[in-house]
């Protein structure tokens, strides 16, 4: 991959799907800024695990709903490196159940931490990047965002949002040169996910025209080519990585 920047911030990225998108991103040679909230041991061993393959990381804790907290971590990257060159908003939660039982805080506190949390994070990285001249920013979206699922509408309703916010931002950086994109996984290889029995996985399975579950690192190979100059000219597009599983 072909990058114009040096550095990229990865919002949740101590685990699973952002973590995968830390390594394959500082393989290709990005310095790679890991956010975690809370288990720091978790974000120090990814560090020292990119920086044993001979990639170059750098640890920020922040509660990426928190406003205040995540432009004091961006101010502090753009000291450090010079530049915020890449941005992954990649933090979210699930808080499941049906609607007909959901309260409005279960509602409202996915919706703060999957989508307010993008907006934080791709409003002040337009501001940065408009000063730079160029940026790439990519939001983890989920293909639930584009087909809603049964006890998930609080969750398909944050990542419904993302996308179309997404092609938004990608309207209001267009002039300067920065794009925004998202990422729809389907299903993923997960710590959840290994704690299904192999009956369900494989009824899942069987609705996939790829006939298995994704790998992480398949998302964050998705994900570097988004930030990368291989896709210079697309902007407020939605890359589905799901095996076919939505067309």
């Amino acid at each position: 991959m072909k990058f114009s920047g040096k550095n990229v911030l990865i919002t949740g990225a101590s685990k699973g799907i952002g973590a995968e998108i830390a390594k394959v991103l500082a393989k290709m040679g990005l310095k790679v800024w890991i956010n975690y909230r809370s288990k720091p041991e978790l974000a120090d061993a990814l560090q020292q695990e990119i920086r044993e393959a001979g990639g170059e990381a750098a640890v920020i804790c922040f509660d990426a709903t928190n406003e205040e907290q995540f432009v004091e971590a961006l101010n502090a990257i753009v000291s450090a490196d010079g530049e915020l060159s890449y941005l992954v908003n990649n933090a979210g939660i699930t808080n499941d159940k049906l609607s007909m039982r959901m309260k409005l805080e279960d509602f409202t506190s996915v919706i703060d931490a999957n989508l307010t949390s993008c907006f934080i994070g791709c409003r002040e990285a337009l501001k940065i990047m408009r000063k730079q001249g160029f940026g790439s920013v990519v939001n983890i979206a989920s293909i639930i965002g584009e087909i809603g699922n049964l006890g998930q509408c609080n969750y398909a309703a944050s990542k419904g949002g993302m996308i179309a916010m997404s092609k938004s931002f990608a309207k209001e950086g267009g002039s300067k040169g920065i794009r925004f994109n998202c990422i729809t996984p389907g299903f993923i290889e997960s710590d959840m996910t290994k704690e299904l029995k192999e009956e369900i996985k494989n009824a899942y399975a069987s609705n996939i025209p790829l006939g298995r579950f994704g790998k992480g690192e398949e998302v964050a190979g998705a994900v570097a080519f988004l930030l990368s100059d291989y896709s210079s000219y697309i902007s407020g597009e939605v890359l589905k990585v799901n095996g076919g599983l939505y067309m």
